[in-house]
């Protein structure tokens, strides 16, 4: 009996030890809560992740890319700045010109169609207070309006419309000037009105034939000039009996002073002339007279209308290159811009009363106005190999193809003029009209153009 009570004395004291070993360590676990072991919170957060990616990867054990680990965690992409090259000098900055892009830059800008846009032009002859009286058609009763509803669609890429806010800040403080005869004027006059709707410019100067003109945009600090040549180098017209005859002396070894003197102020030039190489002209070089065209003189060969522009642009495009006191850094040269007489030539009762472009299967590539188109073009790229030697570009407005289609284009009875009533003109344009285009390409490729000029 002794030794059970003895047991059962050992074992109550045991159960009550243990009791207070379990109560001890349950306060202890309650009073020092959160203090875990450090290996096992790492492994518990190491689960926890494991976990996480198991149930939101949609292919857990493919290997992650870096662009794709980059895209996930939206890091910013640094690209480097443009125009800065690897070696060498650094080249000039131009701004970047909104919905100019890689493509267009590669693109071939004269092959393509007319396609409808309703948007029509960017201004009217309501808000354009410099369209001269010759080119507002609307003013002299012209009634259609659907020629202006429609842009050049080029087949590799699309052109953007011409925007002036941004054009303005590309040629901020610098100086550009149209060189060529009246339908250079007429691209002047419509790139002004463009201009006008972002700012007023300033009428700064106006010879007394109005021949040379310049505008002042004084918050871009850019000037526009146009310089008055029938032919971009020296001619005169022969007199007869005192009066003047129609014919022309053409000197190919002499820039026509008219611009060549003023070149030296600008940063970029358009240079363009055709029409008046289709009268009766001599052609002479520093020896006399060398060929002529349409002149049906004996012992003189007819150099053809062709073949003399070519020899007029390259005398001027080499001028151009060859002068050390002139900043142009880009020349561009306006190709053929045809007339569309029909029933017709000009004086004798020639009309061109269209209201619609033609399609693209409709105008003929064989004519003189595409030989004369590819002639400017061989004369640009002769022109070019020079000028990278010496830092300067030259570049086409290849606009032939396109206004070939456009013979609804013109002003023909619409113009106004009081001393030649009966004739209609089918050689300028309307104002608005399809001209506006030029201004198109004129953006693309100075763009183009002046981004390889350092």
């Amino acid at each position: 009996m002794k030794k059970e009570k003895t047991m059962k004395y050992s074992s109550s004291s045991s159960s009550s030890a243990s009791s207070s070993y379990y109560y001890y360590f349950f306060k202890e676990r309650c009073l020092n809560k959160g203090r875990l072991p450090p290996f096992f919170m790492s492994f518990l957060l190491l689960t926890v992740i494991f976990i996480l990616f198991i149930l939101y990867s949609t292919t857990p054990l493919t290997p992650i890319s870096n662009q794709a680990l980059s895209r996930s965690l939206r890091l910013p992409v640094i690209k480097p700045p443009p125009n800065l090259p690897r070696k060498g000098k650094p080249r000039i900055f131009h701004p970047p010109l909104q919905g100019y892009d890689d493509g267009i830059s590669k693109c071939d800008l004269s092959k393509g169609h007319w396609i409808p846009d309703l948007r029509g032009s960017l201004y009217t002859n309501s808000s354009c207070t410099t369209i001269p009286d010759s080119k507002n058609c609307f003013h002299h009763g012209r009634s259609d309006r659907d020629f202006l509803n429609w842009r050049w669609k080029p087949d590799q890429c699309n052109l953007p419309r011409f925007d002036p806010k941004a054009f303005l800040d590309f040629v901020k403080g610098k100086t550009l000037g149209f060189v060529g005869d009246s339908v250079a004027r007429n691209h002047m006059e419509s790139l002004l009105c463009l201009l006008s709707k972002v700012e007023t410019p300033k009428d700064e100067y106006k010879d007394s034939e109005d021949r040379k003109r310049i505008w002042y945009f004084p918050k871009h600090d850019f000037t526009l000039m146009i310089l008055w040549s029938r032919y971009l180098v020296s001619a005169e017209e022969r007199m007869v009996n005192g009066s003047a005859s129609g014919n022309f002396n053409l000197h190919l070894h002499k820039i026509d002073e008219e611009w060549s003197k003023d070149l030296p102020l600008l940063d970029y030039v358009i240079i363009s002339a055709a029409h008046w190489f289709f009268r009766p002209i001599f052609v002479h070089n520093s020896t006399g007279i060398v060929g002529c065209v349409y002149c049906n003189t004996p012992n003189v060969k007819d150099y053809g209308v062709g073949f003399t522009l070519k020899l007029a642009f390259r005398s001027a495009l080499n001028h151009i290159n060859n002068c050390k006191t002139c900043k142009v850094r880009v020349t561009l040269v306006r190709t053929f811009s045809p007339a569309h007489f029909e029933d017709g030539a000009w004086n004798t009762g020639g009309r061109c009363n269209r209201t619609s472009p033609l399609g693209e299967s409709e105008i003929n590539l064989g004519t003189t106005e595409w030989e004369l188109r590819s002639m400017q073009m061989e004369e640009i790229e002769k022109a070019n190999i020079k000028g990278t030697k010496v830092g300067r570009r030259f570049g086409a407005l290849d606009i032939t193809r396109a206004m070939l289609m456009r013979p609804d284009g013109h002003p023909n009875e619409f113009w106004g003029n009081k001393w030649m009533k009966g004739y209609n003109d089918c050689v300028h344009w309307c104002l608005p009209g399809p001209v506006d285009v030029w201004n198109d390409f004129m953006m693309a490729v100075l763009r183009r153009e002046a981004s390889f000029v350092s």
